[in-house]
C-alpha cells in the first residue's frame, strides 16, 4: 500500500493588490495620533510588506466600524469567488475532476457560516453528494498544516483524491480608530492580507510526497498570540515575545522531524515558512543556520502578498515548485495561537514540472 499521500495540484487566488505605502499614506496615517503616528510609520515601513491583497480596502471602504455580523455577510460574499478560483486552479493543475474527491477539506479563521464554504464551494464545482467534508476553524497562521496532515491521513486510509482550501480575509477585521493606537493592533494592521490557496492530494503519481507532519505546543505562552470574536470583528492579539518563544522550540521541532527519517537540516533545498513578520523568519533563519537563498521565497511571500493567515505557507510552496529546478525535499514551517508550531516533510515523488 502507497503510504504517503502526494501533493498532485496547487492553485491560488488573490484579491486585488494593494502598495503598503499607498495604503499607509491614503488610510492609516490619517488614523492614529500625534503621538503614535511615527512609530506606526516605522512598523509599517519595517514590516518587510510592499504589496498585498485586500478584498475590502481601507482605501475603498472602511469597514472599522462594521458590526461582526456585517462582516461575517461580506466575508461569504467575497471567500466564495475566491475560494472557487483557487479550487479550480489547484484541480486543473492536478488534472482532477471535482466529482473524484472523496474529501474536501477547509481552513479558515476570518469568516463564519452554514452553510460554509465547504457546502456552497462542494455544490458550485460539482463535486459529488457523498463528498466527505472538512472545517477547521480558528487554528490561525498554522492551519494549513495540520489540515494537509489530515486529509493526507484520508488520501493514505481509503485511496481517494482529498482536496484542501485555505482562505481568509483578514482585511474584514479592521479595528477601530480608538483601538489602532494598541501597538499589537498597529503590527497587525501593518501585515496582515487576504488570500487564498488549495491543494490537491492523491494517492500516487507526481508531486510531493507528504512523508511526515510534527507540531509542538508551548501552553504556558497561550496569552501570547489571539484572536478573540468582538462585537467589531476579530480582534488580534500579537506579543512581541513570538519570536523569543519560537526560538526556544523550532530547532528542536524540525530535527526531531528530520531526524525520524534519518535526515538533517543539511538534507532539505527547499524552505517554505510561514512569514508572519520579518522578525519571525529573522528567528527562524538564525536557528536553523539558513543562508539568505533558502529564505528568499518565505521573504519574497512577505513582501509581495503580506501575512495572509493560513494559505500564507502554500504560496511559499507555490513559489517552491515555480523554480526552474524544484527543490526535491521540503520542510514547511507555521506558526500560531498555543503557541504552537507546526512542520511538514515533503519529497518530490518524480521530478516536478
Amino acid at each position: 500500500m502507497n503510504r504517503n499521500a502526494t501533493i498532485a495540484g496547487l492553485g491560488t487566488a488573490l484579491p486585488p493588490p494593494a502598495v503598503q505605502d499607498e495604503l499607509w499614506e491614503g488610510f492609516f496615517a490619517q488614523h492614529y495620533t500625534d503621538a503614535k503616528r511615527a512609530l506606526a510609520k516605522r512598523i509599517f515601513t519595517n514590516s518587510g510588506v510592499r504589496t498585498r491583497q485586500a478584498a475590502v480596502s481601507p482605501l475603498i471602504e472602511d469597514v472599522s466600524e462594521w458590526t461582526t455580523e456585517q462582516r461575517m455577510r461580506r466575508y461569504q460574499v467575497e471567500a466564495v469567488p475566491l475560494g472557487k478560483e483557487a479550487v479550480g486552479r489547484a484541480l486543473t493543475d492536478a488534472g482532477i475532476r471535482a466529482d473524484e474527491l472523496g474529501l474536501f477539506a477547509v481552513c479558515s479563521c476570518t469568516g463564519y457560516a452554514t452553510p460554509g464554504l465547504d457546502i456552497l464551494l462542494a455544490r458550485d464545482l460539482g463535486m459529488s453528494p457523498s463528498v466527505q467534508r472538512l472545517f477547521v476553524g480558528h487554528m490561525g497562521c498554522y492551519a494549513a498544516l495540520p489540515g494537509l496532515g489530515t486529509a493526507a491521513d484520508y488520501v493514505v486510509a481509503r485511496e481517494r483524491p482529498a482536496l484542501l482550501l485555505c482562505a481568509e480575509l483578514t482585511s474584514l477585521h479592521l479595528q477601530p480608530a480608538s483601538t489602532r493606537t494598541d501597538l499589537q493592533q498597529i503590527v497587525s494592521h501593518a501585515l496582515f492580507s487576504d488570500a487564498a490557496a488549495a491543494v490537491v492530494l492523491t494517492p500516487e503519481g507526481p508531486g510531493y510526497a507528504v512523508r511526515d507532519v510534527a507540531a509542538v505546543t508551548d501552553t504556558t505562552t497561550a496569552d501570547h498570540m489571539t484572536w478573540e470574536v468582538t462585537d467589531l470583528g476579530f480582534r488580534m492579539g500579537l506579543s512581541p515575545r513570538v519570536p523569543a518563544v519560537l526560538e526556544l522550540h523550532v530547532r528542536k521541532l524540525v530535527d526531531d522531524l528530520l531526524g525520524r527519517h534519518g535526515l538533517s537540516i543539511g538534507d532539505v533545498d527547499g524552505w517554505a515558512v510561514h512569514p508572519g513578520g520579518p522578525k519571525i523568519l529573522d528567528v527562524v533563519q538564525q536557528q536553523l543556520g539558513l543562508d539568505d537563498e533558502a529564505m528568499a521565497p518565505s521573504r519574497g511571500v512577505l513582501s509581495s502578498y503580506g501575512n495572509c493567515s493560513s494559505p500564507t505557507v502554500l504560496l511559499a510552496l507555490d513559489a517552491l515548485r515555480s523554480r526552474p529546478i524544484p527543490p526535491r525535499r521540503v520542510v514547511m514551517l507555521a506558526f500560531g495561537p498555543g503557541l504552537t508550531l507546526y512542520g511538514t516533510l515533503l519529497e518530490a515523488s518524480t521530478v516536478t514540472a
